[in-house]
């Protein structure tokens, strides 16, 4: 800064007030400064600004796949909303283990981010209590935190199922199977427990054979699709859990001799165009509404933890609309 100055022709708090956009600087001035900057490939010490300020101008984000088509509109949200910050986001993926959750959550913290957003893999996050109380701001969304009180931002996946299986009673089905992620998921045990409301709500039973929880391989979707399909009395339509689900049994019904009806819970690509009804989530809104919160906290709000429930759209495409057979 000493070298910018001098061939600025400034003092050093005027290059401090250019480099760190404040006011009282002429734009004359300005000028000089960027272009001495320029000309000696000056470069911000983000470690003594943190050192100064006591802030990293950084958070994390803890999904479960970067990989997953659905967490990309959520990052991008939450990255958009911390660049109007002044912040950095770094992510990284959990892999849908507890372990690995809390290993990323701590590096993050240990690397002194000023807040974090959480899809938490994990049941217990009671790990988190120091560093919350050391002033690391945390916002969990898609599933709430386990063992503590914290700001989470969910969907609302019991009404979206809900709405979703009565959507095919009324198109006239009775044997309505759910295929959906792993029972201990939050998402997946509150989307089964919308697909029973619904049933219930209709007065029809649900056989044990109809449910299926699990892995969202291919391999162990079409094997339960394929024995709800052969038995003596099959399913005449699906509620299938999760986008990976519903592009499995997609699949597997082009090839099934039987018009067979589908409503999958999550958007996904050519759903529009193949004529799939869908429950849909709003990815970007869940990540835009957790950032804002986390900023909000950043920036002094107070009050206890808070839950958000963002509503579900249920989208009509044909796939949900197949009648059973006569």
């Amino acid at each position: 800064m000493k070298d910018v100055a001098a061939r600025a022709g400034v003092g050093l708090k005027t290059v401090s007030r250019v480099v760190n956009g404040e006011p009282g600087v002429t734009p004359d001035t300005e000028r000089r400064v960027q272009e001495a900057i320029e000309s000696l490939g000056f470069r911000r010490n983000d470690s003594a600004r943190v050192l100064r300020k006591g802030r990293t101008a950084s958070i994390g984000l803890v999904l479960e796949d970067l990989a997953d088509p659905f967490y990309g509109p959520l990052s991008r949200a939450v990255e958009e909303v911390a660049r109007a910050h002044g912040a950095l986001l770094i992510n990284g993926s959990s892999a849908e283990e507890a372990g690995r959750e809390q290993e990323l959550v701590l590096a993050l913290c240990a690397r002194r981010v000023d807040g974090l957003i959480v899809i938490p893999a994990g049941h217990d996050h009671r790990y988190l209590e120091p560093e919350i109380r050391a002033g690391v701001a945390t916002v969990f969304v898609d599933r709430p935190a386990g063992r503590i009180d914290a700001d989470a931002v969910l969907s609302d996946s019991s009404g979206g199922a809900r709405a979703g299986t009565a959507h095919l009673i009324a198109h006239g089905h009775r044997r309505i199977a759910f295929i959906g992620d792993q029972p201990r998921i939050h998402t997946a045990a509150e989307r089964l427990s919308g697909y029973r409301a619904a049933m219930a709500d209709a007065g029809l039973p649900i056989d044990d054979a109809w449910v299926s929880l699990g892995s969202t391989a291919p391999e162990r979707v079409r094997e339960a699709l394929t024995a709800m399909l052969s038995a003596p009395e099959p399913v005449t339509a699906i509620l299938a859990g999760n986008n990976r689900v519903t592009v499995t049994v997609v699949r597997h019904l082009a090839a099934h001799p039987e018009p067979v009806a589908l409503v999958g819970f999550d958007d996904i690509e050519l759903a529009d165009l193949l004529g799939i009804t869908v429950i849909a989530q709003d990815a970007a809104a869940l990540g835009r509404t957790a950032a804002e919160r986390l900023f909000r906290r950043l920036d002094g709000a107070g009050g206890a933890p808070a839950r958000v429930t963002l509503e579900t759209v249920l989208i009509p495409r044909g796939s949900g609309e197949i009648p059973p057979p006569a």
